[in-house]
């Protein structure tokens, strides 16, 4: 079971776990991570420091991915300055190919403007997806992934923005549950009416076509 996103390494043997690392704190217990500048962190003087980090790790053979990064309209951290540090992994991304992990809050259509105006070609991940179907087919529509966890477990409404994605463009995470990533199998599997190893093994496609690995 492949975990798109988490905040927390269990070295589970139920499958690989892609842990959010941020570059300033770095630890390095995973085999495999992402890394980015989550909005919620950027440091007006030290995110130019902090973006080297993250290039300098996306040289790295257990760097799958940037992120979480991205839009953020409900904090107080100038959109602006948002949109700068965002663009600049999106950059960084297409610089060494390597899918991106996307934080958004409210901020879906900037993110689709900035794709199209930078010509971005890598595959972007939005984590932790809540919103409605129609939103959800839109974002297909233009190439993203949705990857689901928490809500697709706390909120039952979610199962027709689930159901309205195609197989091919899902993940599914844990995030900060405590439940583990069997659960949030469990319940994807039940609301397409799989069987669990049905899903194992199309998101495992997903990973090998997403992230070039087995």
């Amino acid at each position: 079971m492949f975990n798109l996103h988490t905040h927390r390494y269990t070295n589970s043997p139920l499958g690989v776990e892609l842990v959010n690392e941020y570059p300033w704190a770095f630890e390095g217990k995973s085999p495999v991570y992402s890394i980015g500048i989550h909005p919620w962190y950027i440091d007006e003087k030290k995110w130019p420091e902090h973006l080297d980090i993250v290039a300098h790790h996306l040289t790295q053979k257990g760097c799958w991915a940037i992120g979480e990064c991205g839009l953020d309209k409900r904090i107080e951290i100038p959109f602006e300055r948002q949109c700068d540090v965002f663009k600049a992994h999106l950059l960084l991304a297409e610089q060494h190919q390597k899918p991106v992990v996307l934080h958004l809050v409210g901020a879906f259509q900037e993110l689709l403007s900035i794709k199209k105006q930078l010509k971005i070609s890598v595959p972007l991940i939005v984590h932790g997806f809540s919103k409605n179907a129609q939103l959800a087919q839109e974002l297909v529509r233009h190439g993203l992934y949705l990857s689901f966890g928490k809500y697709l477990l706390r909120n039952p409404d979610l199962r027709e923005a689930f159901l309205a994605v195609p197989e091919d463009r899902i993940f599914l995470e844990t995030d900060t549950l405590e439940e583990s990533i069997a659960a949030v199998y469990a319940q994807a599997a039940h609301y397409r009416n799989l069987d669990v190893g049905e899903l194992e093994r199309q998101i495992e496609r997903n990973v090998a076509h997403v992230f070039g690995v087995k």
